[in-house]
């Protein structure tokens, strides 16, 4: 159990999100950094679906009521373990009494703490995120208050490796974001300097960045006719294009279907250096290949696999190298399997 002493700025309880409601107009949600949460998760020894906790902006305060094992990934948020400093991208194993405390984003916005055995509130249409604006999943669908008791899972089956991540598999956060995009669908209703804008041109940030949507404030990219389209599906790395002709990128909680023009989608192995970006941070959107695509997601999968091979005891079985749309990591250790799904979304 965890108590929350203090909820930060904006922390729900979230995972993978909801994979099957589409259809019926529920967002997916989610955590908004999967990279992030996943490394975490993998750090504890849980499956990289394991439910974590969000920080936005600003950490929060939460004390332990068993032992455990704990992780911090995502943003810089100077955490402290009993008024001691500790590091980030990293295990530490906990006390039942210990207090963590993580303070204001030094750089990145969100940062995702993992526990051993993860989070384990009710599970809610498939998914234990949760969803604010309709009161679904986490606690009473809602931001965490001071004072919440958190329940967790029971501890992974096998006993795992606390490690240094290699510095190649930490990101950095900067100020200056690139996302790399695909075309369309509808970028045919765009003139063709309205997608030159869009590549090379520089967009700002907005004050209207959520877990929703980002806004981006820059040079207007020109339609051909009008902005509006018949609503039609929308998901998360969507970037609609309005009639005041200012990108709006698309996130976990987005709605499900939209009805303005949608000039590229910002591929998903990407998707987390904007979850990651304050108001004020500038991007850049550069134009790639869908085998491009592919080979971004190949390569995220690869770097979950060198760290589960790093925390596990034993061998882990050889991957494919081409990016899939599910992949079991199964390891064997002490004559105990243990699995680990690794769900790609591009």
């Amino acid at each position: 159990m965890i108590t929350v002493l203090q909820p930060g700025l904006l922390s729900t309880i979230q995972d993978d999100g909801r994979q099957d409601y589409l259809a019926y107009g529920l967002p997916r949600a989610g955590v908004m950094d999967r990279y992030a949460s996943r490394m975490a998760n993998l750090l504890c020894g849980n499956p990289l679906s394991a439910a974590v906790i969000e920080m936005t902006m600003m950490g929060g305060s939460f004390q332990f009521e068993q032992p455990c094992r704990i992780a911090i990934c995502g943003g810089e948020m100077a955490p402290r373990l009993n008024n001691a400093m500790i590091e980030q991208w990293k295990a530490f194993d906990v006390k039942s009494g210990d207090v963590l405390e993580l303070g204001y984003a030094q750089s990145g916005c969100r940062s995702y703490l993992a526990v051993s055995g993860g989070i384990e509130v009710p599970v809610v249409l498939g998914s234990r995120s949760t969803y604010t604006r309709a009161n679904v999943g986490g606690i009473e669908g809602r931001s965490l208050r001071a004072d919440d008791r958190i329940a967790l899972g029971e501890m992974p089956p096998v006993q795992v490796q606390p490690i240094n991540l290699d510095s190649t598999l930490i990101p950095t956060y900067t100020e200056r974001i690139s996302l790399r995009v695909l075309l369309g669908p509808q970028d045919d209703l765009f003139l063709p300097e309205g997608i030159e804008t869009f590549v090379s041109a520089e967009y700002i940030v907005t004050n209207e960045a959520d877990r929703m949507g980002y806004r981006l404030e820059g040079p207007l990219i020109r339609h051909a006719g009008k902005a509006d389209i018949v609503s039609d599906a929308l998901g998360r790395g969507a970037v609609q294009v309005p009639g005041n002709g200012q990108p709006i990128v698309m996130m976990a909680d987005c709605g499900t279907t939209g009805g303005y023009a949608k000039i590229a989608t910002v591929i998903g192995a990407d998707l987390w250096r904007l979850a990651q970006a304050k108001p004020h941070d500038v991007i850049k959107f550069i134009l790639c290949s869908e085998n491009e695509a592919v080979q971004a997601l190949a390569e995220e999968r690869e770097k979950y696999r060198q760290v589960a091979k790093q925390v596990a005891a034993g061998p882990t079985e050889k991957l494919p190298a081409k990016a899939e749309i599910r992949t079991i990591m199964r390891m064997t250790i002490q004559n105990q399997s243990y699995q680990i799904e690794i769900e790609e979304v591009k």
